[in-house]
């Protein structure tokens, strides 16, 4: 047995973070933030522990209390005080995620993005326009090419209302170039587009469907998210958002789909972004209220997978907690 190469030599308290290979800073997380139109006082979100909604006047202090940890940037999401077949309140001046935003960007020094959806604001909880009869009909779901121009005005609204980046995540075919269109056509050519460009339908989401008001009435999503069994698919999708102008992508959920973060890092010279998801969040905590898990080293350890399989920045629930550590 040949013992000249020992690589336990490299791992004695001393050298061993100066051979580390990856390092997770409090400046490669993004916190979501949850703003509810339709509260006066935090509501915790149950499946989420620790996450709460806060109302329109409480932004601001809940941004405060995330920057305190460390963490300098926030996604933005809204729930309306009303909902309607085309999410209107999606795009509107006084909406939700613009109030907040303002607020947020006048009072903070927060990089701020915004979550571009209508899952959130529509009565039926797609993503879009719904194609005729499809609450009815199962082979059928979102209206593609309609969908497109109510994506467009989210984002501008977005934008006037301050936003530092876009997200749009509705995987609707050509959203990239349609946002990007609008931004440039309203005067916000330098605002960066953060593209959902690779989403799956995924068991994972269920927790964040409880905090965001968004879980659809009927039926699912697999007719627009991508279906979990495809790789190849991710790279075709970030192509093309590439190709429209995305500035970052993202890949959604994370845990699970490491492999295809990995992927698109090899494939392309953008930022890459992962999306811890709500359910990769709750079953760490549900493990750890058993006493099967330690909460603190398990988070870490999986957001820093995220940052060794290629994301340069996490969207993740864990982002205060991991961030006081370090």
């Amino acid at each position: 047995m040949d013992l000249t190469d020992r690589p336990r030599r490299l791992r004695r308290d001393g050298i061993r973070p100066l051979v580390s290979e990856t390092d997770l800073d409090a400046t490669d997380l993004v916190a979501p933030v949850f703003v509810d139109a339709t509260t006066d006082e935090r509501v915790p979100i149950e499946s989420m522990p620790n996450h709460e909604r806060v109302p329109v006047d409480e932004a601001v202090a809940r941004v405060e209390e995330v920057r305190e940890t460390g963490v300098e940037a926030v996604m933005v999401f809204g729930i309306p005080e009303s909902k309607d077949e085309r999410g209107t309140r999606a795009w509107a001046d006084d909406g939700v995620v613009q109030e907040a935003v303002r607020r947020i960007t006048a009072e903070t020094d927060a990089y701020v993005i915004t979550d571009v959806c209508l899952c959130e604001y529509t009565s039926h909880g797609h993503c879009g326009v719904l194609e005729p009869d499809a609450e009815s009909d199962p082979t059928l779901t979102v209206q593609n090419d309609p969908t497109l121009d109510l994506l467009a005005k989210t984002a501008v609204s977005h934008a006037e209302a301050g936003a530092d980046m876009v997200a749009p995540s509705s995987m609707t075919d050509g959203m990239i170039a349609a946002i990007r269109t609008a931004l440039d056509d309203a005067g916000f050519a330098d605002l960066p587009i953060l593209s959902y460009a690779v989403k799956y339908e995924s068991a994972f989401y269920g927790p964040f469907r409880d905090a965001a008001d968004g879980a659809p009435a009927f039926g699912d999503r697999r007719h627009y998210q991508m279906d979990p069994a495809n790789g190849r698919e991710a790279l075709r999708e970030a192509r093309l958002d590439v190709d429209q102008g995305a500035d970052a992508l993202m890949v959604k959920p994370a845990l699970a789909y490491l492999d295809v973060v990995r992927a698109v890092r090899e494939g392309f010279d953008r930022p890459v972004a992962a999306y811890n998801v709500s359910g990769e969040y709750a079953m760490i905590h549900a493990a750890a209220e058993k006493g099967w898990l330690d909460l603190e080293e398990t988070a870490y350890e999986s957001l820093l997978a995220m940052k060794r399989a290629g994301a340069d920045l996490i969207v993740t629930y864990f982002a205060e907690d991991v961030a006081h550590r370090l």
